[in-house]
């Protein structure tokens, strides 16, 4: 089966123009279940964005129409130009997505490395035939690819005596880093997190922070993130979209989200998203 890049395809004028990523009235059923109602939705090439709501907003399942692993019962989505509603999840990375997932989806039998270079595979021109050979040129692809793993693994903060270690045997911490290191492998051009700080302690999370805003300026990823943790939301984001039992109910920076009446009735009303939100304002 080919794997080729699917040629730019139309998108409609209803896209918006400096947004690396649009959808249109996107929606998902599951056995007539509403996950995601006719939701539009967009990201501005170079920005910080995330979607937030409670447990059940249907936040995970618009993620996976993203990357292509759900395909949307209506709707469009593009990116950079290019119609991928219906396009398969490598074709979506070979574009230029990429993503975590909300429960680390490591190779636990291979070592951080071994997994980082993995992420490299989209990328590799080395087919079947030169792999089992052994070709001078399969040799020096891995090579390239090794180093880069490598200084992947030290850009997002492992330590040096760790890259060799079995990620099973490693840190909440570290695999994190190591899953943040193998979604960068693939040279993406928009970085999908899924609950990124999830069981990470404030410092931890202020880290990963200040690590979030280090990609966008550094390498101009573009980022979308589903957060739990309000503090984070708040800190990093320039624009929030909030999702209620599948429904987009508000949309904008964080101010505006945070003195909506309908996400503090559907999300911030809780007690713990109200000390968070508190925190936030504090400290801003």
């Amino acid at each position: 089966m080919s794997t080729q890049i699917p040629a730019e395809r139309e998108v409609g004028t209803e896209a918006v123009a400096d947004s690396i990523l649009s959808a249109q009235g996107v929606m998902k059923i599951f056995g007539g279940l509403v996950a995601v109602d006719s939701v539009d939705f967009s990201i501005p090439r170079g920005g910080i964005v995330s979607i937030i709501g409670p447990n059940g907003a249907g936040k995970t399942t618009f993620f996976n129409m993203l990357t292509g692993l759900y395909k949307p019962d209506g709707g469009r989505i593009a990116f950079d130009g290019v119609d991928i509603t219906a396009e398969r999840p490598d074709i979506i990375t070979k574009l230029g997505v990429a993503r975590t997932f909300q429960n680390i989806r490591l190779f636990g039998t291979m070592s951080a490395l071994e997994n980082v270079m993995v992420g490299q595979h989209a990328r590799m021109k080395a087919g079947l035939f030169g792999s089992i050979l052994r070709l001078p040129h399969v040799r020096r692809e891995e090579a390239a690819v090794r180093e880069k793993a490598e200084e992947t693994l030290k850009y997002v903060g492992l330590r040096p005596d760790l890259i060799h270690q079995m990620s099973s045997n490693l840190s909440y911490g570290d695999q994190r880093r190591i899953e943040i290191a193998r979604a960068l492998a693939s040279d993406p051009k928009l970085l999908l997190l899924d609950e990124p700080t999830a069981g990470m302690n404030p410092e931890e999370s202020a880290r990963l922070t200040a690590f979030m805003r280090k990609l966008r300026d550094e390498r101009g990823l573009t980022i979308l993130l589903i957060e739990h943790d309000m503090k984070v939301v708040m800190g990093v984001s320039e624009k929030i979209t909030v999702l209620d039992h599948g429904v987009k109910i508000a949309e904008g920076d964080p101010i505006e989200v945070r003195q909506n009446p309908r996400v503090v009735e559907a999300y911030l009303g809780s007690r713990e998203a109200k000390a968070a939100e508190a925190e936030a304002e504090g400290q801003g």
